[in-house]
This record gives C-alpha cells, sequence and structure tokens, in this order.
C-alpha cells in the first residue's frame, strides 16, 4: 500500500513539474518604450513612453525625459495624473521634461507619459530619448545606447530610441517600441530558429507530462490489483 501511495504522488509531482516548465514564460526584459519607434523625416508624432514596473517593488514618483538633438518643437501633454516641469536650452528649445506624478504609480501597473514633437531636417536617423524614472525608494537610469552592430535588447538599461524613417521602411527597425506591445509580440521564425532553449524546455516538458501521465495510469491500475 505504501509502494502505491508513493507512486501517485511521484506521478502527480513530474505533472506538476511538467506543467511549470510548460507554463513559465522568459523573463521580460524591463524598460521604459516609447510609440510610435519610427518618424518620417522632417515629421512630427505624439510619442508615448510607458513603463509597467517600478524600482524593483518601489512606485513610480517621476520621469525625466531628455531630449535629443535634431528636435524643433516639443509639446508635453498636460493631464490629471501628471504635473509638468519643461527645462530649455541656452537657444529656447526644450532639453528635458519631467513628469511628476500626482499619486505614485504602483509597480505592478502600467504608466505613461506624451508629448508631441517636430523634427528638424538635420535630425539624425536616430533618436534617443534617456529617461531617469523617480520612484520612492530608488531610481532607475534608462541611458544606454546600442553601439553599431549591437542588439538593444542587449542593454541592461536601453534608452527609448525613435528611427527617423521614411514610411516605407518604418516598421522595419528593431526599436524597442512600447513596453505593453513589445511583450504581446510572438518573436519571429528566425529568432525562435536561433534560440533554441524555449524549443528544448517545451520538448522537456511536454516529455515529463507524458510521463507523470503515464505513471499515474499505472499507479492508478495497480492500486486496483491490490484492492482487488
Amino acid at each position: 500500500m505504501f509502494r502505491t501511495r508513493f507512486t501517485r504522488r511521484g506521478a502527480v509531482v513530474a505533472a506538476l513539474a511538467a506543467g511549470l516548465v510548460l507554463a513559465a514564460p522568459a523573463a521580460a526584459q524591463a524598460h521604459v518604450g516609447v510609440s510610435p519607434d519610427s518618424v518620417t523625416p522632417e515629421g512630427s508624432a505624439v510619442l508615448t513612453f510607458s513603463f509597467t514596473h517600478g524600482c524593483e517593488d518601489s512606485p513610480t514618483t517621476a520621469l525625466r525625459v531628455t531630449m535629443p538633438e535634431g528636435l524643433t518643437s516639443v509639446s508635453p501633454t498636460i493631464d490629471a495624473t501628471w504635473d509638468v516641469a519643461v527645462e530649455r536650452a541656452d537657444n529656447g528649445l526644450v532639453s528635458a521634461v519631467t513628469y511628476t506624478a500626482s499619486e505614485p504609480i504602483p509597480h505592478d501597473l502600467r504608466g505613461e507619459v506624451t508629448m508631441a514633437v517636430s523634427l528638424g531636417e538635420d535630425a539624425p536617423e536616430s533618436l534617443a530619448f534617456p529617461v531617469e524614472q523617480q520612484c520612492e525608494t530608488g531610481v532607475n537610469e534608462w541611458v544606454e545606447i546600442a553601439e553599431e552592430g549591437q542588439d538593444p535588447h542587449d542593454l541592461d538599461s536601453p534608452a527609448p530610441v525613435v528611427t527617423v524613417a521614411d514610411a516605407a521602411d518604418a516598421g522595419t527597425d528593431a526599436g524597442h517600441g512600447d513596453h505593453d506591445a513589445a511583450e504581446s509580440v510572438a518573436p519571429s521564425a528566425e529568432e525562435a530558429a536561433s534560440d533554441p532553449a524555449p524549443v528544448i524546455g517545451i520538448a522537456l516538458g511536454s516529455a515529463g507530462l507524458l510521463a507523470g501521465i503515464v505513471a499515474l495510469v499505472i499507479a492508478i491500475r495497480a492500486s486496483r490489483r491490490n484492492a482487488g
């Protein structure tokens, strides 16, 4: 009888373990995203900077966004969630905008700030917007910029980046984009093929689940025979 109970328990544990392997997603890298992540040359857009996390578990109290060179105008959006403070350079152009939350944004809720921007003819092909995320406890500095040929997703603290490209090329550049949208998009076939870890994990999880089910069926049958 003891052996039958142990087999049942082992089968259940194996099945649960396999389920955990299948259900556990890869941890998404936290960052402040920007949407849209592409603007046409000398064009304009309303940029949304969003986040879904604080400084670890600490609520967000403010975002300070630094403007890149190449912008001719910046108009922050005012709403009831944020108080807005604008800094200007010697030439009168906006150099940074600080959004202070009227109430701290909990670490597990999404927050966003917006601004309208216009690009000048001298705007570079890539516009980085360094962000300082201030929290009740701690600060996140999203300021790193990828070198040429470097994948921005490999950075620990990437700055939001907007690509300046013709409409036909918009969407072909690998920017961060909006944080929530990026997390909801499935990886491409090339990315899946280049990273075998998810495939191996699913295969092992499936094998473990099947083994657990088989063991459970054998245990039930053995129990019935012993009871008979």
